[in-house]
């Protein structure tokens, strides 16, 4: 009798771990814990009139790292890559009049593009620190839950989102941003290393950063902001949106930080324009070429490494077509570790 209890107990247990082991792959199905050499490398191809182009084959192209040409394994067109999305929101007093306009915009967005038990989008707020308002989530309803709150500082933000922190003073840097201020570069770095770097990294991530490009007081640069983006392999879309009587919308800063993630910037003329915007960036998300390739370059020392697309085809050279995709990355050092 002692024998068949301790068997069934034996074969209770088992089937207990069987169930947990599956909750936890059902609820973070792609999670890494062995680096590769292997540089997965996402692109667009438009023509001169700005239609994506879905026709190109491997033949047609060829990618140069650090001048070395490289040698496809694979070449695809994506359009069901799962997401991981943060949504950057500026919510200093410059963001007032347009907020209640950037919030529906993004919540129609959100029902178009995130596809429940698949993509997951963040939530994050930002003046002078960013607010992690909602985490990385599949559940729509806590997205649409964290954006209804998520409103205007006066000075202070008064979300329950808590601060995200990494960045440290010290000599020579800027003391940590005051109240009433705005750190969209120390946003962006917190955003790609403490949210979207952790999300496994199968998925495309994408910040999608609704600013007025006036910074005030990030004690890190711009192209901090641009590396620590480039080290999550997180493309930025920059929108720009602000209230004309403050300083208005810095164009250029905008449009470089997007671009040297692979990214693009929009500036939309009028609030009804916003949700164009977004439109074009659920087409671009969904309508993208993935290649990979293991570079020839095995010298894993973290340096930076410059990538470079080039279309072979001469019929198609003739067609100027405009390539986007992220400049470069950082080889990281392998190592064992779970993402």
């Amino acid at each position: 009798m002692k024998l068949t209890l301790l068997a069934i107990l034996l074969l209770l247990n088992s089937l207990a771990c069987d169930v947990w082991a599956q909750a936890r792959v059902d609820q973070d199905d792609d999670v890494i814990r062995v680096e590769t050499d292997v540089t997965n490398l996402p692109f667009t191809a438009n023509d001169k009139n700005n239609r994506f182009i879905t026709t190109l084959e491997q033949s047609d192209i060829r990618v140069l790292e650090d001048g070395v040409p490289q040698r496809l394994f694979t070449f695809q067109r994506e359009t069901d890559r799962p997401l991981s999305i943060a949504f950057l929101i500026d919510v200093s007093q410059s963001e007032e009049r347009t907020l209640p306009e950037e919030k529906r915009a993004a919540r129609s967005f959100i029902e178009t593009i995130i596809q429940s038990k698949k993509d997951q989008a963040a939530i994050i707020p930002f003046t002078g620190s960013a607010f992690l308002e909602q985490g990385l989530t599949r559940d729509v309803f806590a997205i649409y839950r964290a954006l209804e709150r998520v409103e205007v500082a006066q000075p202070a933000y008064l979300g329950s989102g808590r601060a995200l922190t990494g960045i440290t003073s010290g000599p020579g840097m800027k003391r940590p941003p005051q109240e009433g201020s705005t750190a969209i570069w120390e946003a962006i770095s917190l955003t790609s290393s403490e949210v979207l770097v952790k999300s496994p990294v199968q998925r495309r991530r994408a910040i999608i950063l609704l600013t007025d490009g006036q910074d005030t007081t990030s004690r890190v640069k711009a192209i901090d902001a641009v590396n620590a983006a480039l080290d999550a392999e997180t493309i930025i879309y920059a929108i720009g949106i602000g209230d004309s009587k403050y300083e208005g919308v810095d164009r250029d800063v905008l449009r470089g930080i997007a671009e040297r993630t692979g990214g693009r910037a929009f500036f939309p003329k009028k609030d009804v324009d916003l949700s164009s915007v977004f439109k074009e960036i659920e087409q671009e998300l969904r309508t993208q070429y993935l290649i990979a390739y293991s570079s020839t370059n095995k010298n894993r020392n973290g340096a930076y490494r410059q990538i470079r697309i080039e279309v072979t085809n001469p019929a198609l050279q003739k067609e100027q077509l405009k390539l986007r995709y992220r400049p470069g990355y950082f080889a990281k050092p392998l190592q064992n570790r779970e993402r």
